[in-house]
Order: structure tokens, then C-alpha cells, then sequence
């Protein structure tokens, strides 16, 4: 940015992307950075070259390819990297990132540790870099109206969060999910969103217990976690069993929310009233298929539902929410913490420690 930049100017100036990784995640971010004004995709990198050329020829902003990371992490245009790599590799990746002087959107989970988690906390401080996890489902509209509407006192004060994200997945087919070298595991997985965007509300619990079950790798198969508050209680759970429910229920004193399923790329969020909040937990979306959607698009009284539309898959957000850091010279967004990370990896590494069911 030049020194003679006014703020107007330097909150609207572009910023330059690089992406490490060209899996579907990497796809749909590359794709979602057209929604993102300022956005520039500029750099890719993968250690297949092929597969690297290939992304950077059908991806927004015809990026440079890079088949190695020293090239990438030197690039002078590059200002922030987006780690799209399996799980295991964030911390490393993420940690070159800020070594070299960039930047760094970390997809999740931001580790696979909370050691790792604290390392990258440490470096973010010792290199003065932005660095957050791209828990991209906070940045939801429908997500953030919700935390507004908790923190604004529209359902009064929470009592419990009820969550499950479950994707019914088979281990012969999806190795990597069930790879305990690859970071593999449905916590992992999909465990952190519903734990996230629960610290996202209540904070960081004051105890935590639950139990999982193991797949045949030894990954956990399923998790269930229970986060318990002064005066409220967040029941979760994420598994590779089952096809889940997939909401996000807040009940409060006064009324309830539920961020439609999948509630981790929400667009609808139903606010209800009185007698009507008990529709959030026993209402017609428990009923599956187009029936229960149906019925839940019905007039009720107490209940409102709001629609929050996003081109694309949704990653724009939590993109501009780094570039708009990035501008300001900020080292973390108050969004997403690397702390509030660091806290959902505790939390599941707590369930995750002791021993599995059935054994």
C-alpha cells in the first residue's frame, strides 16, 4: 500500500491470493473469489505439476503455477495463502506461510492438535501476520444474523445448543476420511463446526465430556460432545455412520433459532417466538425428505424464517473478512480467533482421549 493511500483507499485496494492445494475445497475457494471484491487469485501451488497447471488454467484470475513451495512463498505479489491441503500438513504449510512474511487463511481444522494449534499461534505473533482458521460457516450471513440476534437478546438468554452434522460415509470408498496419518476422523472432519460455532456463542466451556466410536482404522467413527456453561449446556455430535439431521438449534429463555440444515452452508435461519420455539427442536424439519420441508415452509404463528441467498458455495466470506484484516494491518480476526480454534481442538481432544465405545 502506499504511504500516501487514504483509508478509503486502502480499504478498497485488491489483494493477492495464493492457494496451496488443488482439491475440491481449493476449486470451490479459487471459484468463490470471483464473489469477493478486491479478490486476485495470483498463485497455486501443489507438489503434483500437472494437476497444478491444469487448476491454474480453469481457475478465476488465471493464476501462476507453482510446482515448488519455495517459489510460491516467494513470490512478491502473494500477500495471504489459503492452506487447502489434508489435514495433517495446515500446521506445517501454515508456519512456512508466516516464516516467509505472508499471510495465512488455514482451512479446517487449523490442526490436528492443539500443540500444533499453539504453534501456529506462536509464529503468527513472531512474524506479525494475519492468521486465521477459514471456518468458512461463521461468516455465513444466516450465521452471523443469528450470533447478532443471541447477543442482541432476541431469544433471551441460551439454555442449551443442540447440533448433529453427520454424513453417512464408507470406509473402503473414502480413505482419506478414515486415514489416522492423514488427520482423518469425523471430529476432525465435521465435529468442528457444530463445536465452533458453539464456542462462537457461549465462549469456552467450563467443562467438556462425551464418548465416540471407532472405525475400523481406529479413527472415531462418531463423536458425541457435550460442552457444559454456567446456566447452559451445548449437546453436539458429528459422525460418518449416519445421515444426519444437520441443524443448528439455540434455545433461549424466550424463544429459539434453528439455522436450517446443513446448517454449515446455511442461507435460512428461523427465529421462533413463545410456544412456537418448541417447533425448532420437535417441528417438521425432523421430517425427512420434501414432506418436512414442505410442511416447514407453512405459515406458523411465533415462528419467522428469514432467507440469507450467497452466490457460490459460500467461501467469500470468510476471504473478504481476511483481506479486510489484511488491509488493516491486523494480526487475527475477532470473528475467528486462533484461540477459539485452539479451544474446539481441546474440547474434542478431551472426548477423543478416552476410550472408545464398545471397547
Amino acid at each position: 500500500m502506499s504511504d500516501d493511500a487514504t483509508p478509503a483507499e486502502a480499504d478498497r485496494r485488491p489483494v493477492a491470493w495464493g492457494i496451496v492445494g488443488t482439491g475440491g475445497i481449493a476449486s470451490r475457494f479459487a471459484a468463490d473469489l470471483a464473489h469477493a471484491p478486491g479478490a486476485r487469485l495470483a498463485a497455486v501451488h501443489a507438489r503434483d505439476a500437472v494437476k497444478t497447471g491444469a487448476f491454474a488454467g480453469r481457475t478465476f484470475g488465471t493464476p501462476q503455477a507453482y510446482g515448488e513451495l519455495a517459489g510460491f512463498l516467494t513470490d512478491p505479489i502473494v500477500e495471504i495463502v489459503y492452506v487447502a491441503t489434508p489435514n495433517q500438513t495446515h500446521a506445517a504449510l501454515a508456519m512456512a506461510a508466516l516464516a516467509a512474511g505472508k499471510a495465512v487463511l488455514i482451512e479446517k481444522p487449523l490442526a490436528t492438535s492443539t500443540a500444533d494449534a499453539e504453534a501456529i499461534e506462536r509464529a503468527a505473533v513472531a512474524s506479525g501476520r494475519f492468521a486465521m482458521e477459514a471456518m468458512w460457516s461463521r461468516f455465513l450471513p444466516a450465521v452471523e444474523a443469528a450470533c447478532s440476534m443471541v447477543a442482541d437478546g432476541a431469544i433471551g438468554s441460551v439454555r442449551r445448543i443442540t447440533a448433529d452434522l453427520s454424513y453417512r460415509r464408507d470406509e473402503s470408498a473414502d480413505r482419506r476420511l478414515f486415514d489416522p496419518a492423514q488427520g482423518g476422523g469425523a471430529a476432525l472432519d465435521l465435529g468442528v463446526y457444530p463445536v465452533s460455532l458453539a464456542i462462537r456463542l457461549l465462549g469456552k466451556p467450563a467443562a467438556v465430556e462425551g464418548r465416540w466410536w471407532a472405525a475400523a482404522s481406529g479413527v472415531d467413527l462418531r463423536t458425541e460432545l457435550t460442552l457444559h456453561y454456567d446456566g447452559a449446556v451445548a449437546q453436539l455430535s458429528a459422525g460418518f455412520d449416519r445421515d444426519g439431521d444437520n441443524s443448528f438449534v439455540i434455545e433461549g429463555s424466550e424463544g429459539a433459532l434453528r439455522l436450517d440444515a446443513p446448517f454449515l452452508k446455511a442461507r435460512h435461519l428461523t427465529l421462533y417466538r413463545g410456544g412456537a420455539a418448541r417447533s425448532a427442536i420437535f417441528g417438521p424439519q425432523r421430517v425427512p425428505g420434501p414432506l418436512g420441508k414442505a410442511v416447514d415452509r407453512l405459515p406458523f404463528p411465533g415462528r419467522r424464517r428469514l432467507a440469507f441467498p450467497f452466490p457460490g458455495s459460500g467461501l467469500q466470506f470468510e476471504a473478504v473478512a481476511a483481506m479486510d484484516a489484511v488491509r488493516r494491518g491486523e494480526g487475527g480476526s475477532p470473528a475467528m480467533p486462533l484461540g477459539e480454534s485452539r479451544e474446539v481442538l481441546a474440547a474434542m481432544e478431551a472426548v477423543l482421549r478416552t476410550p472408545p465405545q464398545g471397547r
